[in-house]
């Protein structure tokens, strides 16, 4: 570590910019916050020898970028005040309020995560559901925090690279992404797989090059095309990018189709966005009118959005030329969704200490539930310690707080870690009811899995099922998009048998219990 690191003081206008029309009271609140730390953190250096302050600074500018309100924002400059620098609890009350003081007391008590000792481990996990349970700024403040921790990982000792990248890509990017925040999640996939898996990151890296070298040209011509197409058809109001699948991601995808590149068609994307959703049907329409569509590959995710909100038309063409590419149609409002996720969702009013963040009622993940617990059916939670003359309103998905309460059915710490990533943060697979209600599983789930994800009554009397109105058996997996009808049967009954059939922890803890009580 070097005393002599010579830097360009952050300028606090870089964040104050980010605000939508900022109140008096909103700057100075932010301005109070930012001099405080500064202050605090005078002395303190990181790895790098830069000031300390540059990571705060770091933070809170990522969550201005994400739309986050005054409050999250100052409570962004002061996260590590309490725990690195000394600054009491009620010191920071004092000067900030209550409200400040939950949301950093909420960060600093998840501690560090660490790979050092599986319970102690385990412990910080469940530390951090809770927390995300009582108020998902904590999470987002976190996730921030981490961020800028993972972009300046290089200068952290070699040994501890490993672990705080394992921990980022197994745990920090899966929460950001079912929290729908792209801007993220994909940033934290990509850092933490350079370190990961150097071998194949450097692979990626090397794919990701050719194909656009590749493709750049005819993508170009292609662009052309669709725009003068739009415009002559009537579709004035538009913009258009291009999208470039993360390193991360293509690794993931070319894993699951036996490595073979030419199966990947959405390397590169075009993205249009248009001004309203009677414009990405008839963009859709105009691209199908000229362009022939490859069967199978159109996703129409504004009809059926994803559970984590994702909207959007996706579908893949011939362009005519040899090469066939992925269209993305959506409007602004779907794309700011698309990449800030929950953040975008949230509402602030009377910011100076009437923070009130509500997540809209119908971002579908709200409403979609993994019942391994009670149903949680108040989504307002009321708390002591917050603003006096204000409650905290808060939309809190339900896997979240199911999380906060998770328990393994093993008493090995270390598999109640493997739970948890198999239950709540593999890949995902979105199947129906008969009514239309969404039920998310991990890949790879089974009918058993879907039956017990409903109810454990159902689950124990599981006889068959009716995948898209086929008889089905209790051991077939369901694939996305399945519309699956449970078939029970008074007789059918929990046999040593269905523990192979099952993949997530919930349907294991019920068909183990319904056996122990039959040998009672």
């Amino acid at each position: 570590m070097t005393d002599s690191f010579v830097y360009n003081e952050p300028d606090i206008k870089e964040i104050l910019n980010l605000l939508q029309a900022p109140t008096p009271a909103d700057i100075a609140l932010i301005t109070k916050a930012y001099d405080f730390a500064h202050e605090a953190h005078k002395d303190h250096k990181r790895f790098s020898g830069e000031p300390y302050f540059i990571h705060l600074f770091s933070t809170a500018k990522t969550l201005a970028e994400l739309g986050m309100g005054p409050v999250t924002i100052s409570s962004g400059l002061l996260h590590d005040c309490i725990e690195d620098v000394n600054v009491t609890p009620e010191l920071l009350e004092r000067e900030f309020g209550k409200e400040i003081r939950f949301l950093v007391e909420g960060v600093t008590k998840l501690g560090k995560l660490k790979y050092r000792g599986a319970e102690r481990y385990v412990e910080s996990l469940r530390k951090l559901f809770v927390a995300m349970a009582e108020d998902l700024r904590v999470l987002i403040i976190k996730l921030a925090d981490r961020l800028h921790n993972m972009r300046t990982l290089e200068h952290v000792r070699k040994e501890k690279q490993f672990r705080i990248a394992s921990e980022t890509l197994e745990i920090f990017a899966p929460l950001a992404y079912r929290l729908g925040i792209r801007k993220i999640h994909r940033e934290l996939e990509d850092l933490s797989f350079a370190y990961v898996y150097p071998e194949e990151y450097e692979r990626m890296k090397k794919i990701i090059k050719e194909q656009f070298q590749k493709s750049q040209d005819r993508l170009i011509r292609f662009h052309k095309s669709v725009a003068k197409i739009l415009v002559k058809k009537g579709v004035s109001k538009f913009r258009t990018e291009y999208r470039i699948k993360g390193l991360y991601s293509l690794y993931q995808k070319l894993e699951r189709r036996e490595r073979n590149i030419e199966n990947i068609y959405d390397i590169m994307a075009l993205r249009i966005i248009v001004q309203d959703i009677e414009e990405c049907y008839k963009t859709l329409g105009i691209i199908h009118s000229v362009w022939r569509p490859l069967p199978g590959r159109i996703k129409d995710y504004i009809a059926l959005e994803k559970p984590n909100g994702y909207k959007s038309i996706h579908t893949t063409v011939f362009t005519g030329d040899g090469s066939i590419i992925e269209i993305q149609i959506r409007t602004e409002e779907m794309h700011r969704s698309a990449e800030y996720g929950i953040a975008s969702h949230f509402e602030y009013k009377d910011s100076l200490n009437k923070e009130k963040v509500k997540a809209s009622s119908n971002i579908a993940w709200v409403k979609q539930f993994l019942p391994i617990f009670k149903e949680y059916k108040d989504k307002t939670v009321k708390r002591k310690n917050v603003n006096e003359n204000k409650d905290f309103v808060a939309d809190v998905p339900s896997w979240i707080k199911e999380l906060a309460q998770y328990e393994s059915n093993s008493s090995e710490q270390t598999d109640y870690i493997e739970s948890i990533k198999t239950d709540f943060f593999e890949n995902r697979v979105f199947v129906f009811t008969p009514k239309g209600d969404v039920v998310d599983l991990p890949l790879n789930s089974t009918v058993l899995d879907f039956a017990y994800a409903i109810h454990s009554d159902i689950g124990n009397h599981t006889a068959s099922a009716k995948i898209n109105g086929k008889i089905a058996p209790i051991d077939k997996e369901i694939k996305n998009g399945d519309v699956v009808e449970i078939v029970t049967k008074e007789s059918s009954q929990p046999t040593q048998k269905w523990l192979s059939h099952v993949k997530t922890t919930l349907a294991r803890r019920h068909i183990t219990s319904s056996l122990e009580k039959k040998k009672k």
